[in-house]
């Protein structure tokens, strides 16, 4: 079972995937796991974010891009920059 590796690259063995299941098998803490969060991207506010897919024409696409390279800024950031400031929100 070598083809499959953890995140961290080591390789799965079925003596792991055995502990895994026993592991599951017996339950989880759910607040325990709720607790250990930290991974993922951060809240962008006080509920869960929504992800809206937007077509752009090549050349907004293009202006976009060019402003990322210049700003070092994420898309998504600027996106929500301008959206913020068209809106007034």
């Amino acid at each position: 079972m070598t083809k499959y590796r953890l995140a961290n690259g080591q390789p799965l063995t079925e003596e792991m995937v055995d502990d895994f299941a026993a592991e599951a098998e017996g339950g989880y803490d759910v607040d325990k796991l709720q607790a250990k969060r930290g991974r993922g991207r951060p809240a962008l506010g006080e509920g869960p974010s929504t992800v809206l897919p937007v077509r752009l024409d090549p050349e907004l696409a293009q202006a976009l891009q060019n402003r990322v390279s210049e700003t070092g800024q994420q898309r998504s950031d600027l996106v929500r920059e301008a959206l913020r400031d068209y809106l007034a929100a």
